[in-house]
C-alpha cells in the first residue's frame, strides 16, 4: 500500500507523523518527496550508501542548421525560447523538458542536452528502506525530481510519501497515486484554511484520505466541526506536549521518545488498510 502525508501547510507535524509511522512498522519504504526542503533523514538517520544525479533535457541549437523561423519559441508555452534577429535565446531554468521544439523544428537543429537538477540518495535505517530527493538551490521546479524518487516505489511492500506542505504542483505530484493520504492538521483558523484546499486536492485526484490533528488540546474545536461536517475520519490526535517539542528538536522521533505510541500507529495504519478495502468493495 502506498501511503502519502500531507499538509496543507507547513509546521503541523508531517515529517513526525511520517517519520513514527514508518518506525512503527515491521518493513517499509519511505520516500522524502518534499525535495525542497528534505528533512526526514534527521530523524531516520540512514546509512546513504547510493547517490544519482537527476536532470530534465534541454534544448541545444545548432546554429549553423538554423534557419531562425521561430517554431520552436511559438511551441513552448513557458517562453523558455526566444527567437529574436537572427539568434535564439534558451533559458533552462524556465524549461520543462517537454521536448515540443526538438520536435517541430523542421530543420533539425535542435537536440536535447541533460541539465541537472538536484540528486536523489538511497540508503537503510533499520529495516526502513529509504530515498530522498534534494532540488538544487534556486532550482524553479520540483515535479521532474518527484516523479524520479516515486520511480522508486516497491509496489509489493508498503511505501510512506512524505510530501512537502501546501496544495501546489510538487504535493499533488507527491500524492498522486497513492492509496491513501493522512492529512496532518493543527486546530487553529490557519490550519482549517490550509486543511480545507488539501481536502479540495484530494477529492479531486479521489484519494481516500483522513486526517490527524497535531497538538490537538490547543486552537479551538473548528477543525474537528469541520470534519464532522463534512463525513471526514479524524484518525488520529496528538496532544501538544513539551517533551515531545524537545525530542524533535533533537531529531528523535515521536514513537522513540514515547514507546506507548508505536501501537497507536501501527493501529492508525490499520485502519487505513481497513478504509482503502472498504473502498475497494464499493
Amino acid at each position: 500500500m502506498i501511503i502519502s502525508v500531507a499538509s496543507g501547510k507547513g509546521g503541523t507535524g508531517k515529517t513526525t507523523v511520517a517519520t513514527s509511522l514508518a518506525r512503527s512498522l515491521e518493513k517499509v519504504q519511505f520516500l522524502d518527496c518534499d525535495v525542497e526542503e528534505p528533512n526526514a533523514h534527521i530523524f531516520l538517520k540512514p546509512h546513504i550508501d547510493q547517490k544519482k544525479p537527476v536532470g530534465i533535457p534541454v534544448p541545444e541549437v545548432d546554429k549553423d542548421r538554423c534557419t531562425y523561423c521561430g517554431k520552436c519559441a511559438e511551441v513552448c508555452e513557458f517562453n523558455a525560447i526566444v527567437v529574436i534577429k537572427e539568434k535564439v535565446l534558451i533559458f533552462p531554468e524556465m524549461c520543462h523538458g517537454c521536448g515540443g521544439c526538438t520536435y517541430i523544428c523542421p530543420e533539425k537543429a535542435i537536440k536535447e542536452i541533460d541539465r541537472t537538477i538536484g540528486v536523489i540518495e538511497r540508503g537503510t535505517s533499520g529495516t526502513i528502506d529509504f530515498a530522498h530527493g534534494i532540488l538544487n538551490v534556486g532550482e524553479p521546479m520540483a515535479p521532474p525530481l518527484i516523479r524520479e524518487v516515486k520511480q522508486l516505489i516497491n509496489h509489493p511492500g508498503n511505501t510512506i510519501i512524505d510530501a512537502s506542505p501546501g496544495t501546489s504542483c510538487p504535493v499533488v505530484g507527491a500524492v498522486q497515486g497513492s492509496d491513501f493520504c493522512l492529512l496532518v492538521t493543527e486546530p487553529t483558523p490557519f490550519g482549517l484554511n490550509d486543511l480545507k484546499l488539501a481536502v479540495g486536492m484530494l477529492k479531486k485526484l479521489s484519494i481516500p484520505y483522513g486526517v490527524i490533528i497535531n497538538s490537538a488540546d490547543l486552537g479551538d474545536a473548528e477543525v474537528e466541526n469541520y470534519c464532522r461536517a463534512e463525513n471526514i475520519p479524524i484518525l488520529m490526535t496528538i496532544p501538544w506536549d513539551r517533551r515531545i517539542a524537545e525530542a524533535y528538536s533533537r531529531g528523535m522521533p515521536l514513537v522513540e521518545a514515547f514507546p506507548e505510541y508505536k501501537k497507536k500507529f501501527f493501529q492508525l495504519f490499520e485502519q487505513m488498510i481497513g478504509m482503502v478495502e472498504i473502498k475497494s468493495a464499493i
